[in-house]
């Protein structure tokens, strides 16, 4: 029988009921020091539930919580922290308009003197930083960052305290496998030092490599602890969902027709340089490379989004240059960002709204009225079509799980008038339920007509869903590969500039 004193945390038979929902039931998880538990399952399983009741965001309804074996009551995340427990959340809570060095020290501003001693506080933040293997200007504001950059300094953050416990919520969603190796250096090194990490991820390859045991969440419920080395990404799976890995991927038979988008020496300021290919109807391309490659500023200079300082786009053999993004829409052209929540929908607006605003000239009345019952009956059609889950189409957004409020990023775009969609990381922070929903509805599109160009960093999805691969580097298009010369290695060997 385990001892208290050989873990350094236990949630022991932990309860939490919402309203009527019970999203814990009876929940126990030990992890000891030395050691990082991977945790499973997926959206809605109580993962994230269960870490805010550790990290005192939630409070439980009824099981007990020992740190080294004492009881301990964590009333609030302040408590949290005084215990020694951080916490890395899948949403960033950084602020915008702060720079990295403020972030990362927010909570000692000034504290003990009074004043901020500034010299001393960028020095600070840049050694934090540089010890965990980046470089990143402790002076520059937050909004001017990556996604994948303010991850580091979310990490940062966390690691500026003494901490017992680091709990981790999909840290590796926005980073390149470059920025995911650095990541889990850090985090075996942090083992050494005595750390318990627990470790949140829907990219079971990395857990399977990362962690020493794993946990699986489903419907509320935990499993026994699984030792990484003597179990496999297929039978967690069918622990997750019931089924095996081998039906996540829908079989592809594509129906390629003729070009409708090419891209021609096409550059931007923002990372692009003089890039060149094209699209054809029911194809999917994908776009592969690291983080700051230009894969994501080559999807926003071909929509229009960031201005493009050379070259060409044509649609259907036709040149298009937008003075708007609505115009670039109606000529039939679609974007799904990485930054769902920022950009992709409007969290405040509801279900409804956020599908229609594609639409609403098909929606429309000539007077500008919308036409309310068939606006409610396509919305409902693509519920039920993407599987959301939600009680009815006027919830709002922000209300959605994230692989729910992805699937609605996507519904707005399923329009007769989309010819080309681009998308950005279509499944980041999405689990494996969803991710499956997500695969065959791109699919579907394809098999529509509908041009796919998709930039993701998961490179078994790209080989997975692709008909061809293009390989970014340094802004350029370094390597193209048909479906019988992918490889991880292939990929990697020229994401890398090799």
């Amino acid at each position: 029988m385990d001892k208290f004193k050989n873990y350094c945390v236990e949630l022991l038979n932990i309860s939490k009921s919402f309203g009527g929902t019970r999203a814990l039931k009876k929940v126990t998880l030990k992890v000891k020091s030395e050691e990082i538990h991977a945790l499973v399952g997926e959206n809605g399983a109580g993962k994230s539930t269960l870490m805010k009741i550790l990290s005192g965001a939630h409070q439980k309804d009824s099981g007990r919580i020992l740190l080294h074996g004492r009881e301990v009551s964590i009333k609030n995340p302040h408590q949290s922290k005084a215990l020694g427990i951080g916490i890395i959340y899948q949403e960033f809570s950084l602020v915008p308009a702060l720079s990295v060095a403020e972030n990362i020290y927010l909570h000692d501003l000034g504290r003990e003197s009074g004043y901020i001693q500034w010299r001393e506080l960028r020095m600070k933040s840049k050694a934090l930083i540089q010890k965990i293997g980046f470089d990143i200007n402790p002076g520059e504001k937050i909004h001017r960052l990556s996604i994948a950059e303010q991850q580091i300094v979310e990490i940062a953050k966390a690691l500026c305290q003494p901490l017992k416990v680091l709990i981790l919520d999909e840290p590796s969603a926005v980073l390149g496998p470059k920025e995911t190796e650095k990541l889990f250096q850090i985090l075996r090194e942090l083992k050494k030092e005595g750390l318990a990490i627990i470790y949140i991820s829907h990219h079971l390859d990395e857990v399977l490599r990362l962690s020493d045991n794993i946990t699986v969440l489903k419907d509320g419920l935990s499993s026994e602890a699984l030792p990484s080395g003597k179990t496999n990404k297929d039978d967690i799976i069918q622990r997750m969902l019931g089924r095996s890995m081998k039906q996540m991927y829908p079989q592809r038979t594509p129906k390629i027709g003729r070009e409708v988008l090419k891209v021609k020496e096409l550059s931007s300021k923002n990372r692009v340089h003089k890039v060149s290919f094209s699209v054809k109807s029911g194809e999917i391309v994908g776009l592969s490379g690291l983080v700051g490659s230009g894969r994501t500023e080559t999807l926003r200079a071909i929509f229009g989004a960031d201005k493009k300082s050379s070259g060409h786009v044509f649609l259907q053999d036709k040149k298009i240059s937008f003075s708007s993004l609505r115009k670039a829409v109606k000529s039939g052209l679609g974007l799904v960002p990485e930054d769902r929540k920022q950009q992709g929908v409007l969290l405040n607006l509801s279900i409804k709204n956020n599908i229609s605003l594609t639409s609403l000239d098909e929606l429309s009345h000539r007077s500008g009225f919308i036409k309310a019952a068939e606006e409610k009956e396509n919305t409902k059609a693509l519920i039920q079509k993407l599987s959301i889950k939600t009680k009815h189409e006027n919830l709002k957004v922000e209300a959605l799980s994230g692989g729910n409020q992805q699937k609605v990023a996507l519904a707005k775009w399923l329009t007769p008038h989309v010819k080309v969609l681009l998308i950005d990381e279509p499944t980041r922070g999405v689990d494996i339920g969803a991710k499956t929903e997500i695969y065959q509805l791109l699919n579907e599109m394809a098999q529509t007509g509908v041009a796919l160009l998709i930039v993701s960093s998961e490179i078994a999805e790209l080989m997975e869903i692709c008909d061809r691969i293009l390989v970014m580097y340094e802004g350029k298009i370094q390597a193209a590969f048909e479906q019988k010369d992918f490889s991880e290695e292939n990929l990697l060997r020229k994401a890398m500039g090799q």
